[in-house]
């Protein structure tokens, strides 16, 4: 009797094995997920930031991570570096990695519907 039901018992665990693709589907689909929702965009960002700095030139008033607003007087590109007049009044200028650079100031006023 008893070695019936271990029997049974092997019989019904033969039965129950997973396909091995099904167990990984979930890590799958998290991945693709991860990819459209978190390093797609910021790849995207990266390249449209770099974009801007390429485009950096005399004259440009930007605004640095710090949020220090100043225009641009010197570009520096053996060092990557930007200086910036901060003040007109003193001449106060700042130098700063071009990759703190966060934007560049537009006077465009929203256009009104």
């Amino acid at each position: 009797m008893f070695n019936t039901i271990l029997q049974a018992g092997t019989a019904a665990g033969d039965a129950a094995k997973p396909n091995p693709i099904m167990q990984f589907l979930p890590f799958i689909l998290m991945f693709v997920i991860l990819y459209f929702l978190i390093i797609r965009p910021q790849r995207k960002r990266q390249k449209e930031h770099q974009g801007l700095l390429d485009n950096l030139k005399i004259n440009d008033e930007v605004t640095t991570n710090a949020g220090i607003v100043g225009k641009i007087v010197n570009i520096k590109k053996d060092k990557n570096t930007v200086v910036l007049r901060v003040d007109d009044t003193t001449g106060t200028k700042i130098e700063f990695v071009r990759s703190a650079i966060a934007g560049v100031v537009t006077d465009e006023k929203p256009k009104s519907k």
